[in-house]
């Protein structure tokens, strides 16, 4: 691809799941950060992460004075016939003066949009608007601003739809971890442990999870059913389904997805020729550490493009799920 660059950066959104993180993400050079509420509303609702309404108000005060802007994440799927949970979360981001809400639902979009005018809208990766129609839907009806685009597509293939939907923004997710379902639009949580993603805001509930540790190794369960096995000296991973070790025709493997992270480093000169307006962190879950390296990296990666520099040559495989890279579907070479 050629050199020629647009002439705005892209955004750098960065994951807070605590106020600890936010702070952190905003002080290591984040433009924005996505957060979440403490209940069910949002993705990531574990024990010990997301925000109370006093907590995220400070955090919008901290993040707007350093010149950073806070996104809130608003993106599970109401249950039906009580979507009072999920209004209410909405007013009180436009309230707490959020720069933008992150939607699914398409219900939940329409209430926001008529009932709140002035709050930004932009549409979660979890809508998995992959082609110019859904995205100009979503934009026409509704006003959506920004796409988080599915990650399932090729550079060109996003480029192709960025010349086909401006002035709508799109978002692509450039590190963390990936996974093999519709955009967590995931059954496998919830057929073992009743709780999933999409309704919940829960993959692998930690109330469901087990270490058991013998001199063989480490055993790992969720809901009482064996995921992993670990030889005494391997790191013991989290027991997400998608992720475990099964034995089928006599051989124990990784049967669904291998534990990779996303990292697009090396080709973010690539992404930013394809006009993407952002580029997204995933690790709400992760600690201030992981997101202060992982920002400081892509910060450091993002500016010396637009600087016209060499990229830096900044090793993240401490931080990496099962220390391994990938650029997933960016550069698919499968069909």
């Amino acid at each position: 691809m050629g050199s020629t660059l647009p002439p705005t950066r892209p955004e750098l959104v960065c994951p807070a799941g605590t106020p600890a993180a936010l702070k952190s993400a905003v002080d290591a050079g984040a433009d924005c950060v996505y957060v979440g509420f403490r209940d069910e509303t949002n993705a990531r609702n574990f024990p010990g992460l997301n925000f109370n309404r006093k907590e995220l108000g400070e955090g919008i005060a901290y993040a707007h004075d350093k010149g950073a802007k806070v996104l809130v994440a608003i993106n599970t799927f109401p249950r039906a016939g009580t979507p009072e949970l999920w209004h209410q979360a909405v007013a009180d981001a436009a309230r707490l003066k959020a720069d933008a809400v992150i939607l699914a639902d398409i219900g939940l979009i329409e209430h926001a949009a008529r009932v709140h005018p002035e709050l930004r809208l932009h549409l979660s990766v979890q809508a998995a608007a992959s082609n110019p129609a859904a995205i100009a839907f979503y934009a026409e009806r509704f006003g959506v601003k920004r796409v988080v685009l599915p990650r399932v597509l090729t550079v060109q293939e996003i480029a192709t739809i960025n010349a086909r939907i401006a002035p709508v923004e799109t978002e692509v997710f450039v590190f963390g971890g990936l996974c093999v379902m519709a955009e967590g639009r995931c059954a496998l949580s919830s057929y073992v442990t009743g709780q999933s993603p999409n309704m919940n805001g829960v993959c692998s509930p930690a109330g469901e999870v087990r270490y058991t540790e013998t001199h063989a190794g480490v055993t790992s369960e969720l809901s009482g059913f064996t995921i992993n096995k670990f030889a005494p000296n391997e790191p013991a991973g989290y027991p997400t389904l998608c992720k475990g070790r099964f034995i089928a025709r006599d051989k124990a493997s990784y049967l669904f997805e291998e534990p990779t992270s996303l990292n697009t480093l090396n080709i973010l000169p690539d992404l930013i020729k394809a006009g993407v307006t952002a580029f997204k962190i995933e690790g709400r879950q992760r600690g201030r550490a992981y997101v202060a390296a992982v920002v400081q990296a892509f910060r450091a990666g993002v500016d010396a493009v637009m600087a016209g520099r060499p990229l830096p040559d900044i090793d993240l495989d401490r931080i990496t799920e099962g220390g391994k890279q990938t650029t997933g579907a960016y550069e698919k070479a499968w069909r």
